[in-house]
């Protein structure tokens, strides 16, 4: 498959604002049973949720760049009872609401407790916001991978494991970006956030060799043979039926030699996970307050090449009659 920028961007972007959230509301949960001492509402709160709306607004524009149409946008939507995009496009702004909302409720320190449970335990506003929101951002990583999953077509991406990739590779990253930002804000949580995002890592990287080793054992379910309904061993194909490109030629493959496409594979398991795991441990070592941000751009980076490579693995059907071409 051919591999859009604007679609790569947008994945990604949004794996690392959901992810992002995801730990500051994991911070809060552990500082309101005492493992954890408690973060300043404004700067801790307020500013990580503004930083993960942000992220989660860049890849609402990215998707922007991959529509012929965005004056239609909304349309995408009508579709929620079957379209698993239809779904992913009304999620989408209600997590960036949700979101918001819960940095709102920060900023101004709306946090008296409404009640209490157990006697202990206050429950606030901004609680029960982030509830409902970390709820959405799962919802929101199974809706976004089941686009891939669900296409039966594409062996590569019909697995469990894409939809675990997607939720894995975008925690990591949130909680990687999570470590950068305590470090930033000069926050005792630096340790605490990149313990979890080394962890988290480390099982993006299981289920991502486990994706690797499944796809390279799969073999093609239609061939020449099959397509054109004769059993003759030896078919080549002498024509690619056309006497330039076209819609099929360049938006169902990537255009790129296999060697490009090793290389590419090798670079994103060195960026996304051994060199990210390094430097955060080196952070943890040094107590640098530099490093975890390092730790985070390089495995950004690597992410981008982790999803480039995750569309082009991909092979279409269609392939096999473009396949001089492709």
């Amino acid at each position: 498959m051919h591999p859009a920028f604007s679609v790569i961007f947008l994945t990604t972007l949004l794996g690392v604002g959901q992810g992002l959230f995801l730990a500051l509301y994991t911070g809060q949960l552990y500082a309101l049973v005492n493992l954890l001492p408690a973060q300043d509402n404004q700067t801790f709160y307020g500013l990580g949720s503004a930083l993960s709306v942000g992220l989660l607004i860049a890849g609402l524009v990215a998707s922007l760049f991959h529509l012929g149409h965005p004056k239609r946008a909304w349309r995408a939507a009508t579709r929620w009872r079957t379209s698993w995009l239809s779904r992913e496009v009304i999620v989408l702004p209600v997590l960036i609401a949700l979101v918001a909302l819960y940095g709102v409720v920060h900023w101004f320190g709306w946090t008296r407790p409404l009640f209490v449970i157990a006697g202990e335990i206050p429950v606030d506003l901004s609680l029960l916001i982030g509830a409902l929101a970390t709820l959405t951002t799962f919802a929101l990583y199974v809706c976004t991978a089941m686009i891939y999953a669900s296409v039966k077509f594409l062996q590569e991406w019909h697995s469990p494991l894409t939809v675990l990739n997607y939720i894995l590779l975008g925690g990591a990253s949130g909680f990687t970006l999570a470590a950068a930002f305590s470090a930033w804000i000069d926050s005792t949580l630096v340790g605490f956030y990149g313990i979890w995002a080394v962890i988290l890592t480390l099982f993006a990287f299981a289920i991502r060799m486990a994706t690797l080793m499944r796809n390279r054992r799969l073999r093609p379910r239609s061939t020449p043979q099959t397509a054109i309904g004769v059993r003759h061993p030896t078919i080549a194909q002498k024509a690619k039926g056309a006497m330039g490109g076209s819609f099929n030629t360049r938006e169902f493959s990537h255009g790129r030699s296999q060697g490009t496409v090793d290389v590419i594979k090798y670079t994103f398991l060195i960026l996304v996970f051994p060199l990210p795991v390094a430097l955060l441990a080196a952070a943890y070592a040094l107590s640098s307050p530099t490093l975890p941000l390092y730790a985070f751009v390089v495995q950004y980076l690597g992410l981008l090449a982790e999803r480039w490579y995750f569309f082009a693995e991909a092979r279409h059907p269609q392939n096999l009659y473009y396949q001089s071409v492709s």
